[in-house]
């Protein structure tokens, strides 16, 4: 295999893996899990741990950041992170790096049951202002090809914003374009902080029905913590809406950035084929357009 291909990435590709690399753990079990991911593949090993595989070029990246980065994170965290249990190398099996997790107890988010949502959306706030103030040091990851770009200028997308504009039409499409221009205009002044750059309800443990981990930093960076406000619009309603809003205890430049980049994950999703993205999107948008 001489670049990271998805269809390849099997069970035994991941036990061959876990038996060269790490051989005080090849006799454990290896079975895929049923959430395995889009932009990794992942696969239950034993009882405590998992492996993860990049399943695209483009994901590969973020492997070494997150072998680095989060053992630094994970202390200064009021919640669980994964925890990096072994650090794969490429090989003529693999050419990337892949990592071996520890397990985290809990159900993701999109299926657990939650009954207080306003208390779930304040710790989700509080765990955002956690990391936004974990220390910076000096080599910290900026915001680049292994953060999609989370964290940097919303200008970045301008152009495929364009594009996407045409995906609504009449009144709404006037209605994104102005979000999208008073996101462009209401510019990040810093300073740079820890964000995590995908927080959805599939990165989100439940345990007892409260938050208990956050996984999948592949998307975090140091920059522009506004792409982390877009649960104000594809999760939480009333009392939830705002208790996170009051928790996250952002400006409003922040907040109008953040509906930028919750009008272009909406945009982007209002015409995937998947079952319920379009109708989660339009959704999205409704409330993008509702000025709420």
């Amino acid at each position: 295999m001489n670049v990271v291909d998805r269809s390849r990435i099997d069970v035994p590709l991941a036990r061959r893996l876990v038996a060269g690399q790490f051989p005080e753990w090849a006799d454990l079990p290896v079975r895929v899990m049923d959430r395995s991911g889009n932009d990794h593949r992942m696969f239950r090993l034993g009882e405590n741990m998992l492996v993860r595989l990049p399943a695209d070029p483009d994901f590969v990246p973020q492997v070494s950041k997150e072998q680095k980065w989060l053992p630094w994170l994970a202390p200064r965290l009021p919640l669980p992170v994964p925890q990096v249990r072994g650090a794969g190398r490429p090989s003529p099996d693999f050419p990337a790096r892949w990592s071996v997790y520890g397990w985290l107890d809990g159900e993701p988010a999109a299926v657990a049951k939650i009954d207080d949502t306003a208390r779930f959306a304040g710790e989700i706030a509080d765990f955002l202002v956690a990391l936004r103030n974990v220390p910076v040091p000096a080599d910290a990851p900026a915001p680049g090809q292994h953060s999609a770009f989370r964290g940097g200028p919303l200008d970045h997308w301008d152009d495929e914003m364009a594009a996407l504009l045409h995906r609504v039409h009449g009144r709404e499409r006037d209605q994104a374009a102005g979000i999208w221009r008073d996101a462009l205009a209401a510019l990040f002044e810093g300073p740079p902080v820890w964000l995590h750059g995908d927080v959805s309800v599939n990165n989100l443990l439940i345990s007892a029905g409260r938050l208990s981990a956050v996984l999948d930093f592949g998307c975090s960076a140091v920059g522009d913590p506004a792409c982390d406000t877009v649960m104000r619009w594809t999760l939480f309603t009333g009392r939830a809406r705002d208790e996170f809003r009051r928790r996250l205890d952002v400006d409003e430049a922040t907040w109008a950035r953040g509906r930028g980049w919750a009008l272009w994950k909406g945009l982007i999703m209002i015409t995937n084929k998947p079952p319920g993205q379009a109708e989660f999107a339009r959704r999205v948008l409704d409330e993008l357009f509702s000025g709420v």
